[in-house]
């Protein structure tokens, strides 16, 4: 009895130097895979790529990212493979190796498949570690677990100024370095994934909770539909921003290059912020109440801004960014709830399909652009976060509680 209360007691510590320490791995692989994206302008020159044959090489990386992860969580699911964390970051580092030295288009996919498969591997696994090491505050692990990737991605709008331009193509050896650390920092992490099995059962062997009650898995899956919708609204909004927002404040607002780059380092940078703070307040407000603030108050934001002057734009923008990506770690841990026996899968589902969304989703606005012209698919894409309104058919957590609840008895 007493052996069974220290296991319980110790499941629901909230281990720290774990939690902070798979951050930082997700900062240095996700800073790895912005490195793809910084140096297309030097890629373009060197080999004198066309915008289509760049557009390959971002399909290749996240479409390699966004399907294999959630074959990757099914998989250590039903088999928990620690040493999975360290072997994907090998995949990563002869990605970067490839992507330095590679003499043609061909070659430089190839890298990045690599690297994308690095990536694929370590999402579900990183988020399965963080709900491993949360104890009870999941909002809070999730969101220390996310935070290091969204600062990661955010590092790429300063990747090509400070190392592509001087170095060239060859810059991209120096994140080899950055790989390698992390399998290191990995290495020790699966060192205690694997004690931590051998602790808690309930981690080696995850009850599956599958419910006989027909009406029941009805509405869980129904409820895993508007979540992906609602991942839906946040991908393509942010893939209209991060990679189209900047060239129309160029080419419509006659806005100055610096200031349009500005603008959008701003918006990552306050998704950021956003992203650590959610799931502390989710914890504390709920996490439906999180993702239903998160799409619907920025809803006006993202209305208002293409009429604003550059003025009221710096501090609608911070705020936009702010609230719309509060949700990234709170849907990863609304899914995990849903779905309590297959955190792996549902971890990579959700995360690999903000991936590939993304990937799809800029596809469709840039020939939109192309159709309807640029100004008119920002305004458009201004009115995406009112989707939101279909939160309010997700259960509160409450309801949650109850059916997992339910499953069990």
């Amino acid at each position: 009895m007493q052996a069974t209360a220290e296991l319980k007691h110790g499941a629901e510590q909230t281990i720290y130097r774990i939690l902070f320490a798979i951050s930082f791995v997700h900062l240095l692989n996700d800073t790895i895979q912005a490195v793809v994206p910084a140096i297309f302008p030097i890629l373009q020159d060197s080999m004198h790529l066309s915008n289509l044959e760049l557009g390959f090489i971002t399909f290749a990386l996240n479409i390699t990212s966004s399907l294999m992860q959630p074959v990757v969580g099914l998989y250590s699911d039903r088999k928990p493979k620690p040493y999975l964390l360290p072997l994907g970051m090998v995949f990563t580092f002869i990605g970067m190796f490839g992507l330095a030295l590679s003499p043609n288009l061909l070659m430089i996919i190839l890298s990045v498949i690599f690297v994308g498969l690095g990536s694929a591997t370590f999402h579900p696994e990183g988020s399965k570690v963080s709900y491993m090491a949360a104890g009870r505050r999941r909002g809070l692990a999730q969101s220390i677990y996310q935070v290091g990737g969204n600062t990661g991605t955010s590092l790429g709008y300063l990747m090509t100024g400070l190392i592509f331009v001087p170095l060239g193509q060859f810059g991209a050896i120096w994140f080899t370095a950055a790989a390698a650390l992390a399998i290191i920092v990995l290495t020790y992490i699966a060192g205690w994934y694997q004690a931590e099995l051998r602790l808690n059962p309930r981690f080696n062997k995850p009850k599956t909770t599958v419910s006989t009650n027909k009406g029941l898995n009805k509405k869980i899956v129904f409820a895993i539909s508007v979540l992906i919708l609602m991942v839906f609204v946040r991908s393509w909004y942010s893939a209209a921003i991060s990679n189209f927002y900047s060239l129309y404040l160029i080419r419509d607002v006659g806005m100055p290059i610096h200031k349009a780059i500005n603008l959008i380092f701003l918006f990552s940078l306050a998704g950021v912020v956003g992203t650590f703070l959610g799931g502390p307040l989710s914890d504390r407000f709920g996490k439906r109440n999180l993702i239903l603030f998160s799409m619907l108050g920025s809803a006006p934001l993202a209305i208002l801004m293409p009429y604003l002057d550059s003025f009221w734009l710096y501090p609608v923008i911070l705020l936009n960014g702010f609230i719309i990506l509060s949700s990234f770690s709170v849907t990863v841990v609304y899914a995990q709830e849903l779905v309590p026996g297959k955190i792996g899968l549902v971890s990579g589902l959700i995360v690999g399909l903000a991936f590939g969304l993304g990937a799809i989703g800029s596809v469709v606005i840039g020939g939109l652009a192309d159709w309807i012209g640029l100004k008119a698919v920002m305004h458009l894409a201004g009115w995406l976060p009112l989707l939101g309104i279909f939160t309010f058919l997700l259960p509160s957590d409450r309801q949650l509680q109850k059916w997992h609840e339910e499953k069990l008895s």
